[in-house]
């Protein structure tokens, strides 16, 4: 038995920001359910389980020390007396905030897609699969941003109180990952090459985000263009407060809260829009 048909709401109506907030609130439990489900079907099957949320990035953040801080040995140009250390964990910082973002993208396709028995046999808040990915990932974020610090303490770093800003990050950057989950599943279920695409943009977005290099090295010209890239200040912003022990820009970070905020009241809006119509193409 399919699920009943309800007609679809009003668009504009559903442009309201307020909408995503309290869908998160209203199904916070359920939330939490299939973000924990998320979480252990990333590493069903695996000897080490959920282990590998902490093995992985450990690895992760070994690598990128050795090759790019003692093998290449590049800088980022930003502090003097940069240690090779601190270059490879620079790199890293920019990988744990661009990989929300690269999850959300990679994921986001076939996040109602998968679940065919949700779409059409019972009655069931769809908007709550992309919240739980994004959950999972946030998840995944928490615990590499750990290793961050610990990888700080054992470079030398400090712990400054410039770090309690990082929520000032961490949220709209959060809430941009989860609209474009929103939006990107729900259009994955009527446009199948979506998926095909995001590989794409997802590789770009990684050489295009000032992972690997700092942003004040941009040629001009190419700054006129990548400065548009919300997640080039994103990542700045998380190496400002983290290992430069350097405020963020108050300016940008505003910027970046209404542009997260845009993202995720239209991903809603489009979601719970072409909801009404999953059942009919899955």
């Amino acid at each position: 038995m399919n699920a009943p048909q309800s007609k679809a709401p009003s668009f504009w109506r559903l442009l309201n920001p307020v909408l995503p907030f309290a869908c998160i609130w209203k199904y916070r439990e359920l939330i939490w359910q299939f973000t924990i489900r998320n979480i252990e079907m990333r590493h069903r099957g695996s000897i080490f389980g959920v282990v590998w949320s902490v093995l992985n990035p450990l690895l992760l953040l070994t690598l990128y020390v050795f090759v790019f801080g003692f093998i290449f040995g590049g800088s980022f140009g930003v502090i003097p007396n940069e240690s090779r250390w601190n270059y490879g964990l620079g790199i890293f910082v920019g990988l744990v905030f661009f990989h929300l973002i690269a999850e959300a993208l990679a994921f986001a396709p076939g996040v109602i897609v998968s679940q065919p028995n949700f779409v059409k046999k019972v009655v069931f808040p769809l908007e709550v699969l992309p919240i739980a990915t994004i959950g999972a990932s946030l998840f995944h974020m928490m615990m590499s941003l750990a290793l961050v610090l610990v990888g700080l303490a054992i470079g030398g770093g400090t712990f400054s109180l410039g770090m309690l800003q990082l929520p000032l990050i961490i949220f709209p950057l959060t809430a941009f990952a989860l609209g474009l989950t929103w939006l990107i599943s729900a259009l994955g279920v009527f446009f199948r090459d979506i998926g095909q695409l995001v590989n794409v943009v997802v590789t770009g977005l990684m050489f295009a985000s000032a992972i690997f290099y700092s942003s004040h090295k941009i040629p001009k010209e190419a700054w006129t263009f990548l400065r548009f890239n919300p997640l080039i200040h994103f990542v700045e912003m998380a190496r400002d407060v983290i290992l430069w022990d350097r405020p963020i820009d108050l300016t940008v970070a505003a910027v970046l809260n209404v542009i997260s905020l845009v993202v995720m009241t239209l991903g809603y809006a489009v979601f719970q829009r072409l909801k009404p119509a999953f059942a009919d193409v899955i």
